[in-house]
């Protein structure tokens, strides 16, 4: 079974977002993001999120897992972020908010198996390795990094950072909010073969701040 567009609950989803963040700063991304994770039909809906992040997207997201009946996670960090995001959400009317976990990006996504839409913030500097760790679904899945003008790298590529063995069959990037890019994953690629079939690999990342180069085993 593959992911399969609803125009309908796309539409109904972007316009329940507009009206529930009409004064966010966010305007466009979140829309966006919670109209696509509806029209695909996203039955487990996941997000990354630190302190000091705009929430629209979260609202969107949120939107969006009602319009699908579906599961809704935000991880975090630290402590400091989990209550930061539980805070914001209730003040934008999102009362009980979704579900947060807080941890480093390998053990968290490794709870979080057949996940089929995700977003990650790229000012988290460690939002590659939400992507390389995240257990896709069987049927697709669409990723996207908001923020993606920020992102703290200048080797991204899609079939460097995601699990080997991953299909995208397509990608974009749109000029929305500080930067949209998206792709979507082929059915029956998502959770990757054994990590004994697929050695690991090393990426680097480079402390925008001060200059330090860093070595992480994907």
């Amino acid at each position: 079974m593959k992911l399969v567009w609803s125009p309908e609950k796309a539409s109904k989803a972007y316009l329940d977002t507009v009206k529930s963040c009409k004064i966010s700063k966010e305007s466009g991304v979140a829309e966006l993001l919670s109209a696509m994770a509806a029209g695909w039909n996203a039955k487990f809906i996941v997000e990354s999120w630190s302190h000091g992040g705009l929430i629209a997207t979260s609202v969107g997201l949120a939107v969006a897992a009602r319009n699908t009946g579906g599961r809704h996670v935000c991880i975090v960090p630290d402590e400091e972020s989990r209550l930061e995001y539980i805070k914001a959400m209730h003040d934008m009317g999102e009362s009980p908010s979704p579900e947060v976990l807080v941890g480093e990006a390998e053990a968290v996504m490794g709870k979080l198996v057949g996940l089929d839409f995700l977003v990650v913030d790229c000012r988290r500097w460690d939002f590659f390795r939400v992507l390389r760790f995240a257990k896709l679904s069987s049927r697709g899945a669409v990723l996207a990094c908001k923020n993606a003008c920020q992102r703290n790298v200048s080797w991204f590529r899609w079939n460097v950072v995601l699990e080997r063995g991953t299909r995208v069959v397509r990608s974009v990037f749109l000029p929305v909010g500080k930067g949209l890019d998206i792709a979507y994953i082929g059915s029956n690629s998502g959770v990757a073969s054994s990590r004994k079939s697929n050695p690991s690999r090393w990426i680097k990342h480079i402390d925008q701040q001060s200059g330090e180069e860093h070595m992480f085993r994907g």
